[in-house]
């Protein structure tokens, strides 16, 4: 099996050295327009049984554009979504685009209370849904602010897009987008409190662009959407795609075996997914059985990648594997090509060329080189900041001596002597026992090289003798029989003294967002409310 690596460093460098001052705005919307003019019977979405062409998407797209101002919606207002992945979802993420809206893409995960307060944050004047988050809302809608008119993408009652849609997209009268302009608005997970509002711009996501020609991204693209259309993840695949009219392959629900026969049956030739997706296609006793050569580019982010877990989609998936380091909220990015970098797996790469990424300790001063600190980033893609929220977009930032802002990660880091980041955790998630800081990854690492040991989580827990001590969940693997006194000795046997760990708990199942981050802070809540 022959691994392909078309993508080099200094391709990259060469690229970003010219982007800010050659390269003229366009807006998607135009993009997409463009495709649909040059190429306009290529497939720009495969739904299920499903083909849409660039020209079908671009007119779908007018219709939406149109019914939203014959509506009123004007440029620069909110437009919010809340669905599973389907093609009438890009067709309507792309009509609030070609209107001159704002897209506010939810999770159809979040509660209706979250939801009617991003809402009412947003200040959205249309919320598209589909029938399940219809269903969940259910009693709340009548709590909804009076504007909003919700429309169900994929219903045929009254609210439904069919019914809506205006009937000739002639009607759509062409908007001029301008760079700086809103983009989107995407609102964190909401895992560490109320969800923030990032507001991105037109002309960072133009800027993202420019960079994905070098991972392969052309008119014969074909990327697997296998993630949540709500999230940025999500955005830094089917954004490019669209853009360069390559074709999107969706899946409303990742499921492993329906992933690996789209892959193959499709010829899918790039793809986006979060560690625990690899980690379950790996693991897939069939996996060996597809034929996946067509795949040139497979990537990951949004939450750690094991080194052994890039080591084994290496050798046993065609293609390079590139892992992104980086933040919703933009700033610095590091980027990891695996396959050229066997001896770096432990690590999130270098800084994408172009991206300043530092590190400071707790005063806000920069650490000496090989020294811990915070990763804090700064580059040309950087949100405009959160939404009605300035005093905590003031707290995002840190300020170098000479002015230049950064973003704030909140993430532990260091880099290797040979500029490649080594992350150690969240600065949350740090355990401070008897005075000495424990990083749980440090913890986890050695946990995982059990042989029974499919996934773990490490978490500080209240000590009346240390302040806080380390406990560790444990998922098995199947078929093993093993105590959790046994993993517990095992681990703290090649542990330092300040590192050992309190105790062992097999769970099921670690509990993770929909873009596969672990909820440390449920398993926190849940040893507490068992021991306290």
């Amino acid at each position: 099996m022959s691994n392909q690596m078309p993508f080099e460093i200094d391709q990259i460098a060469s690229i970003a050295q010219v982007l800010p001052s050659t390269i003229s705005f366009c807006d998607l919307p135009s993009l997409i327009a463009q495709s649909a003019s040059k190429r306009p019977e290529a497939f720009a979405i495969v739904d299920g049984d499903r083909r849409i062409n660039y020209t079908t998407l671009d007119r779908m797209a007018d219709r939406i554009a149109a019914s939203l101002q014959r509506d009123g919606v004007k440029p620069r207002q909110v437009v919010a979504i809340c669905a599973s992945t389907s093609a009438e979802y890009v067709a309507v993420f792309l009509g609030v685009l070609k209107a001159g809206a704002v897209v506010a893409p939810l999770s159809p995960s979040a509660t209706p209370n979250q939801l009617i307060a991003m809402l009412q944050d947003a200040n959205a004047q249309k919320f598209f849904v589909d029938q399940f988050v219809f269903e969940t809302l259910n009693d709340s809608v009548k709590r909804l602010p009076n504007r909003i008119h919700m429309i169900q993408i994929d219903g045929h009652q009254e609210l439904s897009l069919k019914q809506w849609l205006a009937s000739d997209s002639n009607q759509f009268l062409q908007v001029k987008i301008e760079p700086d302009w809103t983009f989107n608005l995407i609102y964190s997970s909401g895992t560490t409190g109320i969800p923030k509002g990032i507001v991105q711009s037109h002309q960072m996501r133009w800027l993202q662009l420019q960079y994905s020609p070098l991972s392969g991204f052309c008119p014969s693209t074909i990327t697997l959407i296998a993630t949540p259309m709500y999230s940025n993840t999500t955005m830094t695949t089917l954004l490019p795609t669209l853009a360069f009219g390559g074709c999107l392959v969706l899946m409303s629900k990742f499921d492993t075996a329906s992933f690996l026969k789209l892959a193959q049956s499709e010829k899918v030739t790039h793809t986006m997914l979060v560690p625990v997706q690899y980690q379950r296609l790996l693991a897939f006793k069939n996996f060996d059985k597809f034929n996946l050569n067509s795949f040139l580019v497979k990537f990951c982010t949004s939450a750690p990648l094991s080194a052994a877990c890039k080591a084994e989609i290496v050798s046993r998936w065609p293609g390079t594997l590139i892992e992104y380091y980086g933040m919703t909220e933009g700033g610095g990015t590091c980027m990891l090509i695996s396959n050229l970098y066997p001896k770096k797996l432990h690590t999130v790469g270098q800084p994408v060329p172009g991206h300043d990424i530092r590190l400071i300790d707790e005063y806000g001063l920069e650490v000496n080189p090989g020294e811990v600190g915070e990763v804090v980033g700064r580059s040309s893609t950087m949100m405009d900041g959160y939404r009605n929220q300035a005093s905590k977009t003031s707290e995002s930032y840190w300020v170098d001596s000479e002015g230049n802002r950064f973003i704030k990660t909140g993430d532990i880091g260091r880099f290797d002597k040979d500029g490649f980041l080594i992350l150690l955790d969240r600065r949350k998630d740090m355990i401070i026992s008897g005075g000495f800081n424990i990083y749980p990854s440090d913890l986890e690492n050695v946990i995982l090289n059990h042989p029974a040991v499919f996934d773990t989580a490490v978490v500080g827990v209240p000590s009346e003798e240390w302040g806080e001590t380390p406990m560790a969940f444990v998922v098995r693997r199947k078929n093993f029989v093993i105590s959790e006194a046994e993993i517990l000795n095992w681990a703290n046997r090649q542990l330092g003294k300040t590192q050992r760990i309190k105790a062992v708990k097999f769970i099921d199942e670690l509990p993770r967002s929909a873009i596969g981050k672990i909820l440390k802070r449920e398993l926190r809540d849940s040893w507490t409310a068992t021991f306290s």
